[in-house]
């Protein structure tokens, strides 16, 4: 089995959750008492989050870069960035480490055109909607046209309910209900799935509570990532 190094931290409830999904697979795959061979550095996200919002993402490519070069140094044959935002990043992280990033976007791109959907609707922080490296990504190498919705104030308040509510751990049901009205009327307007573009989301709304296909990314991407640690075709 290869090793996989995780930068995490992005929140930590998002991490645990990568944890569990990243082993949970190892075992369906390997069966008995195999679990994934992993290392994880984890940051802590209010540094990283003050220079987000700052617009600092030379700062926050530093820091991401460091921890990629330790956990290359610990053994890591691959990387896994355990957010879908600082994928943003990856230009720096490629450059700074001789072995692959897996990116979260590549995983649900080959999910997405595997159900033959070609217009997602992508729930995600506003640096991961309103910037073009995700949605350009879908385009140029699965070739989805990614939606996000048109009105400032709901993507404001998809961002607000990420930060104040879903990385503290919090879940709510009227922010629950948001989210879904949101996708309602996205539906009418011709999405024909959702992406949980956020690793978080997961924790809010699950396939019970929509009507059209829905897209994980966090349990997409830690998929991806067993695949490659034990060394399965896709």
């Amino acid at each position: 089995m290869r090793t996989l190094g995780l930068i995490g931290g992005m929140s930590w409830e998002s991490t645990a959750i990568y944890y569990r999904h990243l082993n949970e697979i190892a075992r369906e795959r390997l069966g008995g008492l195999h679990s994934a061979r992993l290392v994880l550095w984890s940051v802590d996200f209010a540094e990283i989050a003050e220079l987000q919002h700052a617009g600092d993402w030379a700062a926050a490519g530093r820091i991401l870069a460091d921890a990629a070069r330790k956990l290359e140094a610990a053994g890591a044959e691959a990387l896994v960035l355990c957010t879908n935002t600082m994928h943003l990043l990856t230009p720096t992280l490629e450059a700074a480490v001789g072995i692959p990033l897996l990116h979260i976007a590549d995983a649900t791109g080959a999910a997405l055109a595997g159900a033959r959907r070609k217009r997602p609707l992508l729930l995600a922080t506003r640096f991961t909607m309103e910037q073009a490296f995700y949605q350009d990504r879908l385009w140029e190498r699965h070739g989805q046209a990614a939606m996000i919705p048109e009105e400032e104030a709901d993507r404001a308040m998809i961002h607000d309910i990420i930060y104040n509510e879903l990385c503290r751990g919090v879940v709510r049901q009227e922010s629950r209900r948001a989210y879904l009205d949101i996708i309602d009327r996205l539906r009418d307007q011709g999405a024909d799935s959702v992406i949980l573009g956020c690793t978080e989301i997961a924790m809010l709304i699950g396939p019970g509570d929509l009507d059209l296909p829905m897209f994980d990314t966090t349990r997409l991407h830690a998929e991806a990532a067993v695949r490659f640690i034990i060394d399965e075709s896709p």
